[in-house]
């Protein structure tokens, strides 16, 4: 079960985006829903950032080549199939699954964006995706964004969606967004894709920019096991529909973007595969941002911390050993604060002398747990969320195939 994660509740339709999701026979489960179409209204703006794994799926390259050539008018997702380390004939596939599209509605071919998650190096059943897109442009419709969660979804337990509005001018904007993702989690960016859209007017150049920003402190700023994927990929649409102008620099929306991404980020934490605890890793008072994020992320994957996380058991030793291992540029042992909570365990490289293990033990008896770091070195600071390492996990992905 996620760790204090629920269902999503009202979801905005988002003027100029409609969708659609389906079983198109991807996944052996006929209840299950494995295709979905995103049709984005003609004059919108889009920006997308992707994995940086160099073994990057079919999908993701022929994505990265059509944005290239046109603005994108459809978004065609597939879960169950990865397309990914299946060579030319899975460039070929996604390719073709794109012509369909593109044949459906009469737009240039490059106008349309394919994705996929789900199992790697299986051939994608390119007929089933062909003989469902009908149906799919038959049931477009604005406020189809929870169906659409559910049909991106693989491992994941629950379908993950948050959605705003706020006013600006006198008008109301809407921000929605759909996330999916459970395990093999890690920055550039994880297993996952994500869609958000809103009906604010945003050109290329701010929009390009507010996502880089919402990306850097929400699905770059997670992770459940220190894999990275072939697939992940995230898109921000933008329609205008609103009439109202954004720029990057617009605090209310900026505000309320980041939210949505955040909440989507940490919804993936939440549902990570055997997931039983939901920690948040804040190291603050760092030589420079990469040392801060290089702390929190030594933390947040090592598997002894992660397994003590998991029995509730107050052994900061392990926190304190990864600490010590970071590969920091700097580090002075006797600047070193350590925090679970409130609850501060180490004082300047040193057992605090107030500490009573019954205290630790209260915090990491917790679902959501907060370690915090004070290096002591600078000003700066870096937040991760992760997750514990179960049982549970260790079935979920030895059955992945089975």
């Amino acid at each position: 079960m996620p760790v204090g994660l629920a269902p999503p509740q009202q979801l905005y339709p988002v003027k100029g985006i409609r969708l659609a999701a389906c079983h198109s026979g991807i996944k052996a489960d006929a209840q299950s829903a494995d295709l979905t179409l995103i049709e984005i209204a003609e004059g919108s703006t889009l920006a997308a950032v992707f994995t940086r794994n160099r073994f990057c799926a079919a999908p993701v390259q022929v994505a990265r080549d059509h944005l290239q050539q046109s603005a994108a008018r459809y978004l065609l997702i597939n879960s169950g199939n990865a397309n990914a380390g299946t060579g030319q004939q899975g460039m070929a596939d996604a390719r073709q699954s794109c012509q369909h599209v593109s044949t459906q509605f009469s737009v240039p071919v490059e106008t349309v964006l394919p994705f996929s998650t789900g199992v790697i190096g299986a051939p994608l059943a390119v007929d089933r995706i062909a003989a469902a897109i009908p149906a799919l442009a038959a049931d477009l419709s604005e406020d189809q964004w929870l169906d659409a969660a559910r049909g991106i979804m693989t491992t994941d337990t629950i379908p993950k969606a948050v959605s705003r509005q706020l006013t600006i001018d006198g008008q109301t904007i809407s921000i929605t967004g759909i996330s999916k993702g459970s395990g093999m989690i890690r920055p550039d960016m994880a297993t996952m894709l994500a869609y958000v859209a809103t009906d604010a007017r945003i050109d290329q150049q701010a929009l390009d920019s507010i996502l880089s920003q919402a990306v850097e402190q929400s699905f770059n700023a997670i992770t459940v096991d220190g894999d990275t994927s072939t697939n992940d990929a995230c898109v921000l649409m933008a329609t205008g529909h609103s009439q109202v102008a954004i720029d990057a620099d617009h605090g209310q929306f900026i505000e309320a973007l980041n939210e949505v991404f955040r909440l989507l980020a940490q919804a993936i934490v939440r549902d990570g595969e055997g997931a039983t605890k939901f920690v948040e890793i804040n190291v603050a008072n760092a030589a420079d941002v990469r040392d801060a994020r290089q702390m929190a992320y030594t933390i947040a994957h090592s598997p002894l911390v992660k397994t003590a996380l998991f029995a509730s058991d107050a052994n900061w030793g392990r926190i304190l050993a990864a600490i010590g291992r970071a590969e920091v540029s700097r580090l002075d042992i006797e600047r070193v604060n350590l925090y679970l909570g409130d609850v501060c365990l180490i004082e300047r490289g040193l057992p605090d002398t107030n500490y009573r293990e019954e205290l630790g033990q209260r915090e990491m008896s917790k679902q959501d747990i907060v370690i915090r770091v004070d290096l002591g070195l600078g000003d700066a600071s870096a937040r991760v969320w992760t997750t514990d390492l179960s049982y549970e996990y260790v079935k979920i992905n030895a059955e992945y195939r089975s």
